[in-house]
């Protein structure tokens, strides 16, 4: 029996415990709303890491995505790239290798990751088929499962699954002009096979298998927006709308066979309907873990775009989001560095923080005002202790010409925190 099922039983199992105390939430009252599929617990039963959750009531977690390309695929830079998201503050992480042995650098990140970890199984089904020079359209629902169970065997937390990308959700995208069509990896490797084979959605025919997989292995099951607007000029249309209604009703199968859900959203979108989607998602989906993608509020800024995604983001945690997935400055330009993956974490760790500010008032704000008192005090060692990116804040201090002084080059001697008044 899983944890989720143990929830629903009453039972408060030590993921429950552990979160309650991190969270600073009685555990009976975050046992209710667990049970109720209202916050989901992230850890394969088989990892041996502390538990991370998401959803009502709690922090707003944020995602970092590594992994290989056909055209990059070192292992030692991708492991550098977790390194630096865990120590920006990543609590999370997805492996979106599509190039070299998947299955050897996954294993390298579960036994290294301190932290969960998120996959997307159709991309390796998708590899496989490559390797044996088959067409991604010739995979079968075993090819699918294979992959699956095995992920899930390996002790992968959540994945990511596409089953809400169905004939008649992409019929409905297909009556509206979109400018960037599908630009969800496995939503378009989806719709290709669904076209060219004329059939469903095997991952949407044969759900109720790959939920038997992972509640075997208390393995939540992201649910992906497989057809998430990639332009603001996309954002909210039929396809869009159309497949969050379908997810609404694959989360409550999911939690009828004791799977934990997250809902995977936007993705590009303007300000305006940022936190209307949101309270959309709450309302079809049940009120499940909502987890977006920036989403990013303007499409002309590349090279920048982790700030488009933070701007979003903030809105949308301040809105209910419950899980941000980072953006990084390399967004629609290349794989991003070690640098990037750090500057796309903080920059959503900022989003989150500033999110939770007006969902929790108070109770988020306390290392705020410790920094303003430490800003009125001048007292830059305590400073550098509450900043999100340390480094970088002493960096930049110490780079100043009188940082021994008691302030800053800005103002100087006219630093109105030196006046008497």
């Amino acid at each position: 029996m899983n944890i989720f099922a143990q929830a629903k039983k009453g039972i408060i199992t030590d993921e429950v415990r552990t979160i309650s105390q991190v969270e600073s939430i009685p555990a009976d009252e975050l046992l209710k709303d667990f049970a109720a599929g209202k916050i989901s617990i992230m850890k394969n039963s088989l990892r041996n890491i502390t538990p991370v959750a998401v959803g009502k009531g709690l922090k707003t977690k944020v995602n970092a995505n590594i992994g290989t390309s056909p055209d990059l695929f070192d292992m030692d830079t991708e492991l550098a790239k977790l390194d630096a998201a865990v120590k920006a503050g990543a609590d999370a992480v997805m492996d979106l290798s599509t190039g070299g042995d998947l299955s050897h650098f996954r294993k390298k990140i579960l036994e290294r990751s301190p932290i969960p970890l998120g996959t997307v199984p159709i991309y390796e089904t998708a590899v496989r088929m490559v390797a044996q020079k088959k067409a991604m359209t010739a995979m079968t629902i075993d090819d699918f499962m294979d992959v699956i169970r095995t992920q899930a065997e390996e002790g992968v937390d959540f994945m990511t699954i596409h089953s809400g990308v169905t004939l008649a959700s992409v019929q409905s995208l297909h009556t509206q002009k979109r400018i960037t069509g599908i630009t969800s990896r496995g939503g378009a490797i989806l719709a290709e096979w669904m076209k060219f084979n004329r059939r469903e959605n095997p991952l949407f025919e044969h759900y109720d298998e790959v939920l038997d997989i992972l509640a075997q292995y208390n393995v939540i099951i992201s649910l992906g927006d497989g057809l998430r607007p990639g332009s603001i000029h996309d954002a909210n249309d039929r396809g869009q709308l159309h497949e969050m209604i379908v997810l609404g009703d694959l989360a409550r199968r999911a939690r009828e066979k004791n799977v934990q859900v997250i809902i995977e959203g936007p993705g590009h979108m303007p300000l305006d309907m940022v936190a209307d989607n949101i309270r959309l998602e709450k309302r079809l989906c049940d009120d499940a873990p909502y987890y977006v993608l920036g989403p990013l509020v303007t499409d002309i800024a590349p090279g920048y775009d982790h700030i488009t995604g933070a701007i979003g983001g903030a809105i949308a945690a301040a809105a209910g989001a419950d899980f941000l997935c980072y953006v990084t400055p390399a967004e629609h330009l290349r794989l991003p560095d070690v640098n990037d993956v750090k500057e796309g974490v903080i920059a959503s760790k900022i989003a989150a923080h500033a999110g939770d500010i007006v969902k929790y008032g108070a109770k988020a704000s306390v290392r705020d005002n410790e920094m303003s008192q430490a800003r009125k005090d001048r007292d830059w060692p305590a400073m550098y202790s509450l900043a999100l990116d340390r480094e970088k804040a002493e960096k930049y201090r110490e780079g100043a010409p009188s940082h021994e002084k008691d302030q800053c080059t800005m103002c100087g001697e006219f630093c109105s925190m030196k006046r008497d008044y």
